[in-house]
């Protein structure tokens, strides 16, 4: 990450190619945990354990930014709420509670966030197989609805209120069940390009943007302003 000074009290946010988390200096399989390398293994194609692993290497970088430590330093661990098994669920740092963290891995590109106060944050290529029609009318509500009818691109207004309610769930203020109930439909659909958009919905902070290098759409939310920070790989 780069290494200006920051306010300790603003969660940051990161987005980047997989293969850049990688490249990056304190980066490596070493980072992660027996559990997470056995996760890792599972899958059954390589850019998949790749993903994986980049994404959970980039969570750590955002939380050493964010504590100004070795991201060596830092375990991930993860526990799901209804099971109880430690092999999926919410992500948190063990030694530091205090800090809240998010990651999101798809194809080629992960996210990831860490803040004083819960954060969550998601990233979806733009380029999405399938028809978004039954899906939209399980997750959205009926004015969210009729906005995505009416835009110009429906599947790329659907993505971009998709990742903004998948951001909204991994801080616990939606869940897959009730995603139809919260209603965005006051918030902007075009994010072009460039300067990120900034929005509130009640008391929350939400940070979009699109990111043409990778053909993503990423969200980040929180009750503080997050900020995004930049990876910065080995040359």
């Amino acid at each position: 990450m780069t290494s200006e000074a920051q306010d300790q009290s603003t969660p940051l946010v990161a987005v980047a190619s997989a293969d850049a988390v990688l490249r990056h200096p304190e980066a490596g399989e070493h980072l992660l945990t027996p559990l997470e390398l056995e996760r890792a293994a599972r899958f059954r194609h390589e850019s998949g354990r790749i993903d994986f692993t980049a994404g959970h290497v980039l969570v750590r970088l955002c939380a050493a930014r964010l504590l100004d430590v070795p991201a060596a330093s830092l375990t991930l661990a993860q526990q799901c709420p209804d099971c109880g098994l430690a092999d999926h669920g919410k992500p948190y740092l063990p030694d530091h509670p205090e800090v809240h963290v998010s990651l999101s891995h798809t194809r080629g590109v992960v996210a990831a966030g860490a803040g004083r106060q819960p954060v969550g944050v998601d990233v979806e290529l733009a380029a999405r197989g399938g028809s978004l029609g039954a899906v939209a009318r399980r997750v959205l509500s009926p004015a969210e609805l009729r906005l995505v009818e009416a835009a110009p691109e429906p599947d790329r207004a659907f993505l971009r209120l998709w990742v903004r309610k998948e951001s909204l769930i991994k801080i616990g203020r939606a869940t897959l069940d009730t995603l139809a109930s919260v209603d965005l439909s006051d918030l902007p659909l075009d994010v072009p390009p460039g300067a990120p958009l900034r929005s509130r919905h009640q008391d929350l902070h939400l940070l979009d943007w699109a990111d043409p290098e990778h053909g993503a759409a990423v969200a980040a939310v929180s009750t503080a302003a997050p900020r995004i920070v930049q990876l910065t790989t080995a040359g």
